[in-house]
């Protein structure tokens, strides 16, 4: 227990690493609860009003906030950092974006929520995946019982959450109206990091290096290149989300829905 609250590295046992049973055990529990419950609330409230169907979202909004805030102020002034230690925390981290989308997908209004919404899909699900079975970096850091990993798993695993409740409970729309905004989302944070990492010497949204994660392998392809690798990342991105969208329109209740315009206003 005593390595559970470190925050200073030195740890009574090495870290177990990535792909290790403890990991993938771990892991998997968390993944198969955040389907769980996704599924049954989507399917509980999927025919009430959208109120009730807000309802939960607004909870998960305010519930993953406090829990990333309690995480960010432990790691900072628990493991004896100032607070310049808060610049390796801020939210520009492909999963740590969903601290911002989820409550504006639950509280925020019209095109807005909608864009926040879509995006929240597309990224929640992602990087609950891949931030918990990809994140090569933490498990080779911190051992997979420790304070590190088990807050970063259920942020993660929150967020896949949301972005699977929005679509069973039916708030999804996919608009293709909306698609600019959510581009506009996406690179609007990857600018904002890209600023902040050659600022600070740091790496968020992976946009200077792989650090373990299977980014390495595209890393790797461009030789380490300043420009084509943060390129290739961002270019990954739009094929992923093309992938999703192509999927999405080839459902014809859903492409229905997606290309629906919205009735013209009529002057008095």
């Amino acid at each position: 227990m005593d390595d559970f609250f470190r925050f200073d590295g030195d740890y009574a046992r090495t870290p177990e690493g990535w792909g290790s049973w403890q990991q993938l055990l771990m892991v998997t529990s968390f993944v198969v609860a955040m389907v769980f419950f996704a599924v049954y609330f989507g399917m509980k409230y999927r025919h009430e009003e959208e109120a009730k169907k807000l309802f939960v979202l607004k909870v998960t909004a305010i519930v993953i906030d406090v829990v990333e805030l309690t995480r960010i102020i432990a790691l900072v002034f628990g493991g004896g950092n100032g607070p310049e230690a808060l610049l390796y925390y801020l939210p520009l981290f492909l999963c740590s974006f969903q601290f911002i989308s989820i409550p504006v997908a639950a509280f925020g209004k019209g095109k807005i929520r909608e864009a926040a919404t879509d995006f929240l899909f597309l990224f929640g699900i992602l990087g609950a995946i891949a931030g918990t079975y990809g994140a090569g970096q933490n498990y080779g850091a911190y051992p997979v019982w420790s304070f590190h990993n088990v807050f970063s798993t259920i942020t993660h695993t929150m967020s896949g959450f949301a972005g699977l409740y929005v679509a069973i409970v039916g708030l999804l729309t996919l608009k293709v109206k909306n698609i600019k905004w959510v581009v506009a989302i996406l690179f609007g944070f990857a600018i904002v990091a890209y600023i902040v990492d050659i600022t600070i010497d740091y790496n968020y949204m992976f946009l200077m290096r792989g650090d373990g994660t299977p980014y390495d392998i595209f890393y790797n392809l461009v030789n380490g290149n300043r420009i084509l690798y943060p390129l290739t990342v961002m270019f990954l991105f739009m094929l992923y989300m093309a992938a999703v969208y192509g999927t999405a329109y080839a459902i014809p209740s859903f492409r229905k829905q997606a290309f629906e315009r919205e009735p013209a206003t009529q002057a008095n």
